[in-house]
């Protein structure tokens, strides 16, 4: 039994499937072949920025500035189609660089200056949301490029191309994470920096990484965001940041550091995007959504707090039952 309960994948995995159930009873339409793509569709930005999400927090961090960086680059993208006449295919590679860059930044602040993960990324909350209005009178960009589109709503053999982009990018990240001398190096900083120190890990080096890696992921959901609408926005990407460390959250990372799984990410983000769409499918107003959001939060983070206890317990009565029934 101890053996199933720390299964990481369990949990989220039972999560999505209660939640979806849950949904598909107060609402035929869910099931809805439709509504399922849409669904889709929708979960993979979430669940893009979200492998960023979840590797900041397996070393320990936090990052709090997607949602802001995905307004300033969607703004960045805008301007350069619509304005600077530089091509897509030129476009698109700048602004994943931009991406990567900012969060490099961030990340230099953050393991350089000694400055905690969540005021550093607090102030760039605030500061690229201040940025992504200094753009065309804060105004949104429309009909950036034809070719922008199809970026998102392209398909492939049938199959919608954002389904790509996540068996890419998932299964780049779960290698990195399970296979290579980074994705350890991550684990046992956000495990144990001092050891991870004594060990010859240059921590602040993979905090710093951590957060560019952060900032390519963002960047990514942002040419889908931008694709999706064919436009840049200011407002674009509100709450996205607290989705993506929700999803993280719920799928079963620790905030504390060191432990995770990135695939279980995927069920904690198509999680949350469920309770979202089964709330609009409910007619459910925006506050009661971010009320939900926020309970989801809680509870994800309340489990991760009494994890021990809760297996303990478990055990205990599973236990119990596995001697009764052999008696």
């Amino acid at each position: 039994m101890k053996r199933i309960f720390d299964t990481q994948l369990i949990g989220p995995f039972a999560a999505l499937i209660i939640v979806a159930m849950i949904v598909a009873l107060t609402t035929d339409r869910f099931l809805n072949p439709g509504n399922l793509s849409n669904l889709f569709l929708q979960v993979s930005i979430v669940a893009l920025i979200a492998i960023g999400a979840s590797i900041v927090i397996f070393a320990a961090g936090i990052d709090l500035s997607s949602g802001s960086m995905v307004a300033l680059l969607t703004m960045v993208l805008a301007q350069m189609l619509k304005f600077m006449g530089i091509p897509l295919a030129l476009a698109v590679p700048l602004i994943l660089l931009a991406g990567a860059l900012l969060g490099l930044l961030l990340g230099f602040i953050t393991a350089y200056g000694r400055i905690p993960s969540f005021i550093t990324t607090l102030a760039a909350l605030i500061a690229f949301r201040g940025l992504a209005l200094t753009f065309n009178n804060g105004s949104p960009i429309f009909s950036l490029d034809p070719g922008l589109e199809p970026i998102f709503y392209g398909k492939l053999a049938g199959i919608p191309l954002p389904f790509f982009y996540l068996v890419a990018f998932y299964g780049l990240a779960a290698y990195m994470m399970n296979f290579t001398k980074l994705g350890r190096e991550i684990y046992a900083v956000g495990g144990n920096p001092s050891a991870a120190v004594l060990t010859g890990i240059n921590v602040r080096k993979v905090q710093a990484m951590t957060f560019a890696i952060a900032g390519l992921m963002t960047a990514v959901g942002a040419v889908l965001m931008s694709a999706r609408l064919n436009s840049g926005s200011p407002n674009y990407g509100q709450t996205l940041e607290l989705q993506a460390i929700a999803a993280a959250v719920v799928g079963g990372a620790s905030l504390a550091g060191g432990r995770g799984n990135i695939l279980a990410t995927l069920m904690g983000a198509m999680t949350i995007v469920i309770v979202q769409n089964g709330l609009n499918l409910n007619a459910a107003p925006s506050s009661v959504q971010n009320i939900v959001l926020g309970l989801i939060i809680l509870m994800a983070v309340g489990i991760d707090m009494w994890r021990a206890e809760t297996t303990e317990v478990l055990q205990r009565v599973f236990g119990k039952s596995t001697k009764g029934g052999e008696g």
